[in-house]
């Protein structure tokens, strides 16, 4: 619904009207603070942002809760393994899906309408998944509840469009480690909840944390006007697939979030087989609270992102992969011999793919503003085919040759995003595909104040170059006032000769005269006398 409202007579024009949505849908009301508003935007502080990070965490969780329930999913259904094994396939298909088909519809609807409504139809599925005793139903539901978990690739690119630019690698960093607080705690409740009770109120749990972001979502998300109108959702999928292979700085980031995912799932799927052997021989409960471990790098994010905002994302990025080079080295030369080796590891590379993604991802939006969810939704796409990669390189590379050869493969996997980054300079033009232009500045204050200079030097010129226009324009419709100035100086200069001329004559003349009668004085007096 669209309401009418007169803009104050303070507006430089009175008569303008501004179109403010008042209800979703057509019929729920919006909340009168969250009602988008041109003359006062909305703020996006610390509450709503971790907002989004909370909304990230247990949006995302459906992907994973199914993962340490399958031995009981099989019992519940009476089934093989084999069959239930399909599961988690299914629900990553399914999100893979929603990655190509939902999450760009961030580009061409209002946000707000668009999480409120894809969170409750996931709710309603949930509750199937909770109740029903048929696996193929229980399947069949399992893919569309992985194609409505896109809530928080929508959430990113709406957090970098509300967040000022000097904290847009902030609020982008909590809402990624929300999205990886999601990835690592399902397994860990889903997990220590079967253990005690019926699977089933998993995904109670589930329909409940699901139930609170969908009223959390009404009453703190802001409504944001919808861009790109003049677009269909054909050509916002054209629009997708055309960016995949004409934008550098989105290939560049892919190729390397590609292969930075399939190190992320390289380790964390074989660190269950290494753990679990010898030396270790450790229990699943112990495997387990390593992901508290993988939790504490996680909630670095913030401050990573903190830090990625004041530098050029290519630095962030530069900086990420060496990091990550030098935990994986840890873990190559001694994680198979020394738990310690593995705790550092595994702190170091979560906090490092962190900054890694954040980084590329602020770079990957500042290509279009107004493609923010499409550019986004490539993206993501990249990490979903890393993750299988790496999950299945990984695990036959482990099982055949053993941990070492398994963490030296992640090594090749790093060293390969170190070349795609170093290929492409930082301050590389938009569709400049290789090499270095434009120096190698790493601070954006720096950047910001030459900017602001170079802005500054071309105002100065267009007033120059607007003054000179005018005054050509008036030599053309009148005659030169400079000569005018001067054609009347020589004339005042002139008279006032002929003046001082006239003057010398009059005095000549008058000495002329006052001497005459002078001498005819003299003369006329001895006359006078004689």
């Amino acid at each position: 619904m669209v309401k009418v409202v007169e803009v104050n007579a303070t507006y430089e024009k009175p008569d303008a009207v501004e179109f403010e949505y008042t209800k979703d849908f057509g019929f729920l009301p919006i909340p009168r603070h969250l009602r988008y508003n041109p003359a006062k935007p909305p703020h996006f502080g610390l509450a709503l942002n971790i907002a989004f990070g909370f909304a990230s965490t247990f949006i995302v969780a459906n992907l994973y809760y199914c993962q340490p329930l399958l031995i009981q999913l099989s019992i519940a259904f009476n089934v093989t393994y084999s069959e239930v094994s399909r599961i988690p396939t299914l629900v990553q298909a399914g999100y893979a899906t929603g990655l190509v088909l939902i999450s760009p519809l961030g580009d061409l609807l209002r946000r707000r309408s668009l999480i409120l409504c894809i969170v409750a139809l996931s709710t309603c599925l949930t509750i199937g998944l909770a109740v029903t005793n048929n696996l193929a139903v229980f399947e069949a539901l399992s893919f569309l509840v992985g194609v409505l978990t896109v809530t928080p690739q929508i959430l990113i690119p709406l957090a970098a469009d509300l967040a000022p630019e000097n904290r847009r690698a902030s609020a982008i960093s909590v809402v990624l480690s929300g999205l990886l607080f999601g990835i690592l705690i399902a397994r860990v409740l889903a997990g220590v909840i079967a253990q005690f009770v019926s699977w089933r109120v998993v995904y109670y749990f589930s329909i409940g944390v699901q139930t609170l972001v969908l009223f959390g979502s009404y009453f703190m998300l802001p409504d944001y006007p919808s861009k790109n109108a003049d677009l269909t959702y054909l050509k916002i999928l054209w629009t997708m697939a055309k960016f995949s292979v004409t934008e550098p700085i989105l290939i560049q980031a892919c190729l390397v979030n590609m292969a930075s995912s399939a190190c992320f799932s390289n380790f964390w799927v074989t660190l269950t087989f290494l753990l679990g052997g010898p030396p270790y021989f450790y229990s699943t409960l112990v495997i387990g609270l390593f992901g508290l471990v993988g939790m504490a790098g996680v909630a670095i994010g913030p401050f990573v992102g903190h830090f990625i905002d004041r530098l050029v994302p290519w630095y962030a990025s530069l900086l990420g992969i060496l990091m990550l080079l030098v935990f994986q080295s840890v873990q190559t030369g001694a994680g198979g011999i020394n738990v310690g080796a593995v705790i550092v590891a595994t702190f170091g590379l979560d906090v490092f793919r962190q900054m890694l993604q954040v980084s590329l991802t602020t770079a990957v939006f500042s290509i279009s503003t107004s493609a923010r969810a499409r550019l986004n939704a490539v993206s993501i796409l990249a990490i979903f085919i890393g993750q299988v990669i790496g999950t299945s390189v990984g695990t036959h590379v482990f099982v055949h040759f053993g941990w070492r050869a398994g963490a030296t493969l992640s090594m090749a996997f790093y060293a390969w995003q170190l070349f795609i980054l170093l290929i492409r300079g930082p301050h590389c033009k938009r569709y400049t595909w290789f090499g270095y232009e434009g120096g190698l500045e790493y601070r954006k204050s720096v950047l910001a104040e030459k900017k602001r200079m170079e802005e500054e030097r071309e105002r100065e010129t267009n007033r120059r170059s607007i003054a000179t226009l005018g005054e050509k324009e008036m030599d053309k419709e009148s005659p030169n006032p400079s000569k005018n100035t001067a054609v009347a100086s020589d004339s005042q200069h002139a008279a006032l000769e002929k003046s001082s001329i006239a003057r010398k004559d009059d005095e000549t003349i008058k000495t002329s005269s006052a001497t005459s009668v002078a001498e005819v004085s003299k003369v006329s007096a001895p006359q006078s006398e004689v």
